[in-house]
């Protein structure tokens, strides 16, 4: 069974994957607006695994005959200044979310709770592919610029992304 400390910072964390979900699908929708659908289909399957995400919480949570408490998801930003701008804020966010993995594995070190070690072992991981994404887009961006034929080509790559990867 889940401590209470270790259950509220786990359901604190499936409105942080909610958020993400949202956030990126906020993202989504920008890129889909300025006719960048690659961005936009990339995007939008960022949000599907973040929902994944919250989802592997919440069925652990569940499975530690702890209660799951959903809270109210902040609304995203709507506008972004364009694609590296999109993309360093994802990457920023990856970060953070990296952090928030973290406190989580240290709450569960702190209690002894070797389950919980070994689930968000998936998700230090995880996140360890979220930030190379997202920085490697950062890097692509950055080298070919915001405008012209090489943000097409980009834009043609980023649209070929499966669920998954």
């Amino acid at each position: 069974m889940l401590s209470k400390a270790m259950q509220d910072a786990i359901n604190e964390q499936i409105n942080a994957e909610l958020y993400s979900a949202y956030l990126y699908l906020a993202m989504s929708a920008h890129c889909a607006a300025v006719n960048l659908p690659g961005f936009a289909h990339w995007m939008r399957i960022q949000g599907q695994e973040e929902m994944g995400h919250a989802m592997k919480f919440f069925d652990y949570v569940v499975d530690r005959g702890g209660r799951p408490t959903l809270q109210a998801i902040s609304q995203p930003p709507a506008k972004f200044k364009g694609p590296l701008d999109i993309f360093e804020q994802a990457l920023a966010h990856e970060q953070e979310v990296t952090k928030r993995i973290h406190q989580l594995y240290g709450i569960a070190t702190k209690e002894s709770d070797y389950a919980t070690q070994g689930m968000l072992q998936w998700f230090i991981k995880e996140q360890v592919e979220e930030e190379k994404s997202a920085g490697e887009v950062v890097a692509s961006v950055k080298m070919i610029g915001e405008q012209g034929p090489a943000l097409i080509m980009l834009d043609r790559q980023l649209a070929a992304r499966q669920a998954g990867s």
